[in-house]
């Protein structure tokens, strides 16, 4: 990724806002919130000349000076990780990504993720993340398997990342729940944000802190102990679909942190099944499908007490 400047001048009507929440209007569709607030740390957004704070109240006149310097891999190291390439070209990828692997390092770990397999597998992939996430335009859940669009180009991200933004990504997931779900279908609409009580999980909240999400869910085949489920997405929330069904008392098969603990399954039985978007090059809509994962499709397959 090449370096990057850019120049807002504050307006009226953006009189007495915060810097951070400021830079999120302007450049969410370039990038993270995290990476705005690591430029912020980083020095690299000016005010008048000067480096200035997430929390600093903007002036009418004010000139936001915002630099994204080039992104350095240098911190990670390319891994032969196998990776099941559903699609590709000279502008994106499309992987199938097994269960139990991460999609992107964190600080202090670098190795054995999704990011790792793709710096063995291609040579270019988008900066807009920032050094730890090239590439990534969204992720998945560690323990969660199935489809996932990666960038190679920053346009490409940028253009994907819209669709995401603008909730027009076609996104359907395969579940299985604990639980006979009376309903053929249903809509969970209920709010979601961080845990109280928990800092590494989310929850059902009604404050100020919570952000809007919506699942749909469409009954597949009903079991004695467990329903197998199809779920669109209405908003991507972290943890959503965990979550959602968890509140509604059917959480997923293998989910220990919200309430599916089981014999059956050691992670959530949760598989991200079909991805559709608009191609950022070519505009033409494309979708993709990966079947289940053998973990998933065993459990259905060995039970022959289905109602």
């Amino acid at each position: 990724m090449e370096k990057k400047r850019f120049t807002f001048e504050v307006k009226e009507e953006d009189s007495g806002k915060r810097l951070d929440k400021f830079l999120v209007e302007h450049l969410s569709d370039r990038c993270s919130r995290s990476f705005l607030q690591k430029l912020i740390e980083g020095g690299n957004i000016l005010l008048g000349g000067n480096p200035a704070k997430s929390s600093h109240k903007l002036i009418p006149g004010d000139a936001v000076d915002v630099t994204i310097p080039e992104a350095e891999l240098s911190a990670l190291q390319a891994q032969k990780i196998p990776l099941d390439v559903v699609y590709e070209d000279e502008h994106l990828l499309v992987i199938n990504k097994p269960a139990g692997l991460v999609v992107h390092p964190a600080c202090g770990h670098y190795g054995g993720t999704l990011v790792n397999a793709l710096l063995a597998h291609c040579k270019d992939l988008s900066g807009i993340s920032g050094e730890l996430k090239p590439g990534i335009v969204h992720r998945i859940d560690k323990g969660t398997s199935g489809l996932l669009v990666v960038a190679k180009t920053d346009e490409a991200h940028r253009k994907l990342a819209k669709q995401f933004k603008n909730k027009t990504i076609k996104r359907v997931y395969a579940a299985l729940v604990k639980g006979v779900v009376q309903l053929d279908n249903g809509i969970v609409e209920l709010p979601i944000g961080r845990s109280h009580y928990d800092r590494k999980k989310m929850a059902v909240k009604f404050d100020e802190s919570s952000k809007e999400a919506l699942t749909r869910y469409k009954v597949l085949k009903r079991f004695k102990d467990f329903t197998f489920i199809e779920l669109v997405l209405g908003t991507g929330r972290t943890h959503q679909i965990r979550v959602h069904m968890s509140h509604i008392g059917h959480p997923l098969v293998g989910d220990d942190a919200y309430g599916g603990k089981g014999p059956l399954l050691s992670r959530p039985a949760l598989h991200a099944k079909t991805l559709g978007f608009i191609h950022p090059a070519t505009r033409k809509y494309m979708e993709f499908t990966a079947e289940l994962p053998e973990d998933m499709r065993g459990i259905i397959e060995g039970q022959g007490n289905k109602l």
